[in-house]
């Protein structure tokens, strides 16, 4: 087995397109090896790099903070166990405050359009006089914030 792959077979083992891994290149988050042709070869390892960004953007990372983890971990080699425990550490906090975020809408969009009525006595989204506006821009009262 070849230590390095084409973009055509690290496309296939992720399932990126081709033009998500040249995004991803021009991001900085692989460094191609080019040929003596100047074709682009990338390690065995660029595949745990990159399954990492698609796992780390379905969870809600943006990719300033993607960047920030694959920019800790080793070039050159596969990360270790240790690598990945030390991005999980960095990133279990705002991991929690996003499932935290999410049961909050679910349970409180459930009470209200669950019931069918969208009575304004119990709607966690009415507001009369616009009274949330002093709390902040957008949803306050589903984002967390207590109705005045």
């Amino acid at each position: 087995m070849s230590p390095l792959l084409t973009i055509g077979e690290l496309a296939r083992r992720t399932g990126l397109s081709v033009s998500a891994i040249r995004f991803y290149e021009a991001k900085g988050l692989l460094s191609p090896i080019r040929t003596a042709g100047n074709q682009r070869r990338f390690l065995r390892s660029d595949i745990r790099r990159l399954s990492f960004a698609l796992v780390a953007q379905r969870l809600g990372l943006t990719l300033g903070e993607i960047e920030e983890e694959l920019a800790r971990l080793p070039l050159g080699r596969a990360p270790t166990r240790e690598d990945w425990q030390s991005v999980s550490r960095r990133i279990r906090d705002r991991l929690e405050t996003r499932i935290a975020l999410l049961e909050r809408m679910r349970d409180r969009l459930d009470g209200c359009i669950g019931c069918g009525c969208l009575s304004l006595d119990r709607c966690a989204l009415y507001n009369p006089e616009d009274r949330a506006a002093a709390t902040g821009p957008g949803p306050r009262f589903l984002l967390g914030d207590a109705p005045l």
